[in-house]
């Protein structure tokens, strides 16, 4: 990579990082799932000049499903619940883990014994997290974090099957992201009338202020849009493997700017986790797609595991 481009993707990192204390500083007074459809409504309006995606409609439902509505439904909620931004950033990172498990069995993507070890350093480093959480982490906000990863990762997975980042060139992930984003405004409104109940909803729009609506601007200007073109020009640039990477700063951003900015200084525990899942995450990353998959084999198919789907945050 390029000092330019590294440069392109730390600020990348940094942006997704900050993203986390952004989505907490704006949902005061919000319910989480109408914050989450009232993002992903702003990105959605895109689809009138951003290309469809070379995916089918299955596809498009599946990602919009799995790595939008039920991703950041979970993760807004357990933030909502009482979860750290920095942890919460943390804890996603086990997508990268979650996704070899998944592709292991739905693909038939035969792991490396590189992944299979950074899987199972990761394991390692989720369960130290887990178990050495600090009093203000509530252990349903962590679960509810670890199923974000894992909805993430099964829509990694269904994106991966249907071949539909490596469509349209860099604007495939772009276009998969704004496309799919289509499917989550209806039913995350919906989700928020049955579980907050429709009082909460109608106070939640009464509170959506300034600051709700600049952290709407920033997760879905910013970090969405603007990050995923970067991003995937980056990956239009470089292999995976040198730009993936870069993404295990977000994390470190978010914890940082977590202690420095609200005093949330995470527990050893979770530091000592952390640095295991980050590890595990990197040698997963960093093994992705050096031995052939059991039934993926053509060139058309090492292609698309070489661009493997940015971060979505």
């Amino acid at each position: 990579m390029s000092r330019r481009d590294m440069i392109l993707a730390a600020t990348v990192a940094a942006l997704w990082g900050f993203n986390f204390l952004v989505i907490e500083w704006g949902m005061a007074g919000v319910p989480p799932l109408l914050f989450v459809a009232i993002r992903f409504a702003v990105v959605a309006a895109f689809v009138v000049v951003v290309p469809r995606p070379a995916a089918s409609a299955r596809a498009i439902w599946g990602v919009g499903v799995f790595m939008s509505l039920g991703q950041f439904g979970l993760l807004y909620t357990s933030l909502a619940l009482g979860l750290q931004p920095g942890l919460a950033a943390l804890l996603l990172q086990a997508q990268a883990v979650f996704t070899v498990v998944i592709a292991a069995g739905v693909l038939r993507e035969v792991p490396t014994r590189g992944q299979a070890a950074g899987v199972a350093v990761g394991v390692l480093g989720l369960a130290v997290v887990a178990l050495g959480r600090g009093g203000d982490a509530p252990a349903i906000a962590v679960v509810f974090a670890l199923a974000a990863a894992l909805s993430w990762a099964i829509g990694n997975v269904i994106s991966r099957r249907a071949g539909a980042v490596g469509g349209r060139g860099r604007l495939g992930a772009l276009s998969l992201t704004v496309w799919s984003a289509a499917v989550v405004p209806v039913p995350a409104l919906l989700l928020a009338l049955v579980v907050d109940g429709p009082d909460a909803v109608v106070a939640g729009l009464g509170a959506f202020g300034w600051q709700a609506a600049l952290s709407t601007v920033y997760t879905a200007g910013l970090c969405t849009l603007v990050g995923y073109a970067v991003f995937n020009g980056l990956l239009a640039r470089n292999r995976s493997a040198a730009v993936v990477p870069w993404v295990l700063l977000a994390p470190v951003v978010a914890m940082v700017t977590a202690a420095l900015l609200l005093g949330q200084t995470p527990a050893p525990a979770e530091v000592v986790g952390g640095v295991l899942l980050v590890v595990g995450v990197l040698v997963t990353t960093v093994a992705r797609g050096s031995r052939p998959p059991g039934r993926l084999g053509s060139t058309r198919d090492a292609r698309a595991r070489d661009h493997a789907h940015p971060p979505h945050v």
